[in-house]
C-alpha cells in the first residue's frame, strides 16, 4: 500500500512541474503580449480624463528654456519637441510632469538628441500630454485620438514660444519620433501658411520619423533638403541597422501619417521621406563610415558637458524611403534595457556630430540669404 501511495505521489509531483513548465512556458511566449496588455489603460478615449494641461507661461512646462541672458549668443533658436518617453498603464496620454518619464528625458532624450542643436540656437523643449508607447504598439482608434491630443499641447507650447520669446531670430524645428510625427502636422498649420515665420526656417529635423516623401517636393512649402548648403528644408530619417527585415517591415506597415489636418493613417505602400544625416542631402548614395564625423552614447551625461565622440562607426544609406546603417563597432552604441526601453528611441545617437554640424550649415545659409528680423519679445 505505501509503495502505492509513493508511487501516486510521485505521479502528482510530476504533474504538478509539468503544469508548471507549461505555464512558464507559455508566459515566456506570450510575454510581450503580457506586457504589451498591461500599458493597456483599458478604457474608451471618450470617456477617458485626461490629466491637466501645461501652462507654457510657466518655466516648469519646460524641460528645456533659456533663462535671462543663457544662449544670447546662439544664431538661432531651436523648438525641441521630444519622443516618447511614457509607457502607459492607467493613461492614453502622459502628465505633462510625470516623473519617470521625465526622468527619461533628461537622462536619455536631452543629451542624445537635442544637445547636438545647443552650439546653434537657444533650445525650447516643452512639456506636452504626450500619447502613451502603448499608443505605438497598436493601430486602435483610441491609440490615434492620443496622438491627436498630444498635438494641441504641441501646437500651444508653440504658439507660447512665438507669443513671448521669438526675437526674430533664425529658426531651427526639431522633432523626434512622437515628436516628429506631431512637428511634421505643426509645420503644415503652423509655419507654411506664415511667410514670416516661413523665411526665417533654417531647417527642420525629423528624426526617427516616416513622413511621406511626395509631400516634401521641390514645390512644396517645405521642401526636403537636397544639398547641406541648404535652408529652409526638411532632413528627416527612420533607421534601421540593415538587414534588420522586422524593423523595416514596422516602419512601413505601421507608421501613421496626418492626412486632411488631424486624420491619421497608415502609409499605404507611400515612400518614407530619407535624407541621409551624414551627407545632408536627399540621395541613394552610400555615405561611407570614414564620413560619419561623430556617434555618442550621452545618456546619463550632464546637460551642456561635450561628449566624447566616436567616429567612424556607421556606414548610411538610404534605400526604399529608410535609412540603411551598419552594425555599430563600439558596444556603447547598442540597444540595452527593459523591454520598453528598447521600444523608445536609442539611448544613443550615430549622427550626434553630423547633425551638429548639419544645423549649423543651415543657419549660416540662412544667414547669407537675408538677415533675420530683431523683433522685441511680447509681454
Amino acid at each position: 500500500m505505501s509503495g502505492r501511495f509513493k508511487g501516486f505521489k510521485r505521479w502528482i509531483f510530476a504533474g504538478c512541474v509539468l503544469v508548471l513548465g507549461i505555464v512558464l512556458t507559455a508566459a515566456f511566449y506570450w510575454r510581450y503580449d503580457i506586457l504589451r496588455t498591461t500599458l493597456d489603460p483599458k478604457v474608451p478615449f471618450q470617456t477617458y480624463d485626461p490629466p491637466p494641461a501645461p501652462n507654457y507661461a510657466d518655466p516648469a512646462a519646460w524641460a528645456l528654456l533659456p533663462r535671462g541672458a543663457t544662449g544670447m549668443d546662439r544664431a538661432a533658436d531651436v523648438f525641441f519637441v521630444h519622443p516618447t518617453t511614457f509607457d502607459g498603464g492607467r493613461d492614453w496620454n502622459a502628465p505633462y510632469d510625470q516623473p519617470k518619464a521625465g526622468r527619461y528625458l533628461n537622462r536619455v532624450v536631452l543629451p542624445n538628441y537635442a544637445a547636438p542643436f545647443s552650439r546653434v540656437g537657444r533650445i525650447f523643449a516643452p512639456h506636452y500630454r504626450q500619447a502613451s508607447l502603448y499608443t505605438f504598439l497598436t493601430l486602435r482608434d483610441d491609440a490615434r485620438e492620443a496622438r491627436r491630443f498630444a498635438y494641441g499641447d504641441v501646437r500651444e507650447a508653440f504658439r507660447a514660444w512665438r507669443d513671448h520669446y521669438d526675437q526674430g531670430r533664425p529658426l531651427v524645428l526639431v522633432g523626434v519620433e512622437q515628436g516628429g510625427s506631431l512637428l511634421a502636422r505643426l509645420i503644415a498649420e503652423e509655419i507654411a501658411p506664415n511667410p514670416a515665420l516661413k523665411d526665417r526656417l533654417a531647417g527642420v529635423y525629423l528624426i526617427e520619423t516616416a513622413v511621406p516623401a511626395d509631400e516634401y517636393g521641390p514645390a512644396a512649402p517645405v521642401p526636403a533638403c537636397v544639398r547641406r548648403d541648404e535652408a529652409g528644408c526638411v532632413v528627416a530619417w527612420a533607421s534601421l541597422t540593415d538587414g534588420d527585415f522586422q524593423k523595416a517591415q514596422e516602419w512601413l506597415g505601421r507608421s501613421l501619417t496626418w492626412m486632411g489636418g488631424d486624420q491619421l493613417e497608415n502609409l499605404n505602400g507611400r515612400k518614407p521621406l530619407c535624407v541621409n544625416p551624414v551627407l545632408g542631402a536627399q540621395t541613394d548614395e552610400r555615405a561611407q563610415a570614414r564620413l560619419n564625423l561623430g556617434a555618442v552614447n550621452a545618456t546619463g551625461l550632464e546637460w551642456g558637458a561635450r561628449p566624447a565622440f566616436l567616429k567612424r562607426q556607421v556606414w548610411a544609406q538610404c534605400e526604399n524611403g529608410l535609412l540603411h546603417t551598419g552594425r555599430p563597432k563600439s558596444a556603447s552604441l547598442r540597444d540595452t534595457g527593459s523591454w520598453t526601453d528598447r521600444r523608445k528611441v536609442d539611448g544613443y545617437n550615430l549622427f550626434w556630430a553630423d547633425i551638429e554640424a548639419d544645423a549649423a550649415a543651415r543657419v549660416a545659409a540662412l544667414a547669407k540669404r537675408a538677415p533675420p528680423v530683431i523683433t522685441t519679445p511680447k509681454a
